[in-house]
């Protein structure tokens, strides 16, 4: 699987808090309500099959969707796979399990954010913890929307202390990992933002 970082179970609670506003609902009702606080972010990035649904359904359309067609680990419903499938994408395939953030999710986001292009990234597996890399890779200004199971949506404005925050996150999920340092180096250096072009 080459170079990945596993979230630890210990940890798990910590991405069940919001790292941003959660607006409270269902489907395109919650779209409209943070519609208004959205603005016009640099870069707009929606992680999750039914946030993406119902976002592209409001006609707000992100700069980059990351999505796997599932839905709380069960397959996402035909209407919503069919519904994320916007023409006006480039597509990237990524390989990704549950409670894992690889390096190939990380380059993916990395040359998302950098494309001038839409990007669709389609994770085969998981994309539960896409918002890390999102947030920390997203220029400041940028915009992050994601899904939160059973309550709604979280809007995440992108800003220093923001990042901060993330940093922090991940040093936390590194303490508890076991890989060599020099590939801990370079996953940190490519969420630094620091890539290799």
């Amino acid at each position: 699987m080459g170079l990945h970082l596993t979230l630890p179970d210990t940890l798990r609670p910590r991405f069940r808090e919001s790292f941003g506003s959660l607006y409270r609902g269902k489907g395109d009702d919650t779209i409209r309500k943070l519609s208004g606080d959205l603005g016009s972010p640099t870069k707009l990035i929606s992680v999750g099959d039914v946030t993406t649904f119902h976002l592209l359904n409001s006609d707000i359309i992100p700069d980059i969707l990351i999505v796997d067609d599932r839905t709380k680990r069960g397959p996402a419903s035909d209407r919503v796979v069919v519904g994320t499938k916007h023409k006006g994408f480039t597509e990237i395939f990524v390989d990704n399990p549950a409670g894992v953030i690889t390096e190939d999710l990380i380059d993916a986001v990395g040359s998302a954010i950098r494309s001038d292009e839409r990007v669709r990234i389609f994770v085969r597996g998981e994309e539960d913890l896409a918002a890390l890399p999102a947030i920390l890779m997203a220029p400041e200004g940028s915009a992050v929307l994601y899904g939160q199971p059973d309550e709604g949506v979280v809007l995440v404005k992108i800003t220093l202390p923001k990042k901060e925050q993330m940093k922090n996150l991940l040093t936390e999920i590194l303490k508890e990992q076991d890989h060599d340092s020099e590939e801990v180096k370079t996953i940190w250096r490519k969420l630094d933002g620091h890539q290799n072009h």
